[in-house]
């Protein structure tokens, strides 16, 4: 999965937690998952999966939107899983490749909502990660999945991006995996393309401009841009279908 096994993300996540936090994109697509899967007023009991779940800063939006929710977040890096237990202790997180079968017996048919965010570029067989995860999915668990579209930058490489996806890839995907499609959508258009436009000029130079642990490091024009695109993504508009975020919902059958 990704650039390698779980060493490899430990590194990424020493490299680029606070640069992820900051990053306006991450904060954009947790505002569509929100509005994609309606988790602000879906029914208790809500049960909430959240697969590849870094350092936890969705399940921390979660628990403070929905404080009745259960969490629980799988993550292939021990330090992903050791930095989210901290920042949401209510939630729970365990180390999980989802390229293997889903160990987790206990939880068997568990989650009410599932999320899956820019994951399935990291891997070889998209279709197989969502299959394997499928036993832990109540039935009508709907599933919110982004990937991303358009042009791959340098750092989209150097984190281990497979390829990236159109509709009728990440479609053929969920049914592949044996989930009805619910909806397949393009996002963020017009400034999220923008923003993504801007990483691919940047080149080679935008994987050490984010690099380090501490956020007040990050050069000024990095963190001036971030909140430039923070305020341009009030106006982002999925009408149109024209953004390079893909956002789709899967429900489990039955």
């Amino acid at each position: 999965m990704g650039r390698g096994g779980p060493g490899t993300w430990d590194q990424h996540w020493a490299d680029y937690a606070s640069a992820t936090e900051l990053n306006p994109a991450q904060a954009y697509r947790r505002r569509v998952i929100f509005e994609s899967l309606a988790l602000t007023r879906a029914p208790a009991p809500v049960r909430v999966l959240d697969l590849g779940s870094g350092t936890g800063d969705f399940a921390l939006e979660v628990a403070r939107v929905r404080p009745d929710a259960e969490i629980i977040g799988l993550e292939l890096s021990a330090s992903g899983v050791e930095i989210a237990t901290r920042k949401v202790p209510r939630a729970r997180f365990f180390r999980q490749d989802f390229t293997r079968p889903i160990e987790l017996d206990a939880h068997r048919g568990w989650a009410t909502h599932a999320v899956c965010a820019e994951v399935l570029e990291h891997v070889d067989d998209p279709a197989a990660v969502l299959a394997n995860v499928r036993p832990l999915l109540a039935r009508g668990c709907r599933v919110a999945i982004t990937v991303p579209a358009g042009p791959m930058s340098a750092f989209d490489r150097h984190i281990g991006h497979r390829r990236h996806f159109d509709r009728g890839l990440l479609e053929r995907t969920l049914r592949e995996a044996g989930l009805h499609v619910e909806s397949v959508r393009g996002a963020g258009f017009p400034f999220f393309n923008v923003y993504r436009l801007v990483v691919v000029a940047r080149g080679d130079k935008l994987i050490d401009d984010v690099a380090g642990s501490d956020p007040a490091a990050l050069p000024l024009a990095a963190r001036a841009t971030m909140r430039l695109f923070s305020w341009l993504f009030r106006y982002n508009s999925s009408k149109m279908g024209l953004g390079w975020q893909l956002v789709a919902v899967g429900v489990e059958p039955g």
